[in-house]
């Protein structure tokens, strides 16, 4: 009985896995097709492509899933994907954005407005809280051992901020030079880990844990959604 137990345990821990890979690989398969629908198939000129194409390598994703997703974005397959922007308010006031990509912005409309209002939030007009994020260019840069220095190179490239981060040194920019600094960064000898747009709060809210948690729990609905590609907030 223990076995069996334990064993069930790791099959739906991996069935989890499995499923929340399954979900990645279907938002960057939508990105990479409307990427490549929208500027075109060559990844050296398709600066869009190329992050998407960039962040599915980060995750695994099979060569030959790459290749489909561009090819369906050049043909016909990709027409009925529309990208669109909405903001509201979740679990204790806090501000959120969310970048979506879908073939139903009805059905996309009512999800997100469901999920908000079961957490005790509201969806929001346009602009009712983008004015509380800066829209950037980020990188997220491989750490090396004399991190200090490299954090005095990379300021030097000629960027906003650096930032130690868990993950690398976060790097950011305005969002029109995120090609150019990653090309300057990449010919330093850095190994750029993460690229791309991305939504930052200009002030952080500060939740006490029982709101925290259920804020996080409200983000992580949010970004199960399969027609969600980002969710950006203040918390």
């Amino acid at each position: 009985m223990s076995g069996h137990s334990k064993w069930s345990t790791i099959k739906h821990k991996k069935e989890a896995t499995d499923h929340k890979r399954g979900q990645i690989f279907t938002k960057l398969v939508r990105a990479i097709t409307v990427a490549a629908r929208d500027n075109g198939p060559e990844i050296d000129s398709n600066f869009k492509l190329r992050l998407a194409v960039e962040k599915a390598h980060q995750v695994n994703m099979p060569k030959v899933n790459i290749d489909r997703a561009i090819e369906k974005g050049t043909g016909t397959g990709s027409m009925g994907f529309m990208e669109a922007v909405y903001e509201g308010f979740g679990p204790g006031n806090t501000a959120i954005i969310v970048e979506v990509l879908t073939d139903n912005k009805n059905r996309v409309v009512s999800e997100l407005k469901k999920i908000f209002e079961k957490n005790g939030g509201s969806l929001g007009q346009p602009g009712s809280v983008s004015f509380l994020f800066d829209k950037k260019g980020r990188l997220v840069v491989e750490k090396k051992a004399a991190v200090d220095e490299q954090m005095l190179k990379l300021i030097d490239v000629g960027v906003d901020d650096v930032v130690e981060t868990e993950m690398g040194i976060a790097v950011l920019m305005p969002a029109n030079r995120l090609d150019e600094v990653k090309s300057k960064v990449e010919a330093i000898g850095f190994l750029v880990k993460e690229a791309g747009l991305v939504y930052l709060a200009k002030n952080s809210l500060d939740l006490d844990q029982g709101k925290r948690v259920k804020a996080e729990n409200f983000l992580d609905e949010l970004d199960d959604l399969d027609d969600v590609q980002e969710v950006y907030t203040n918390l």
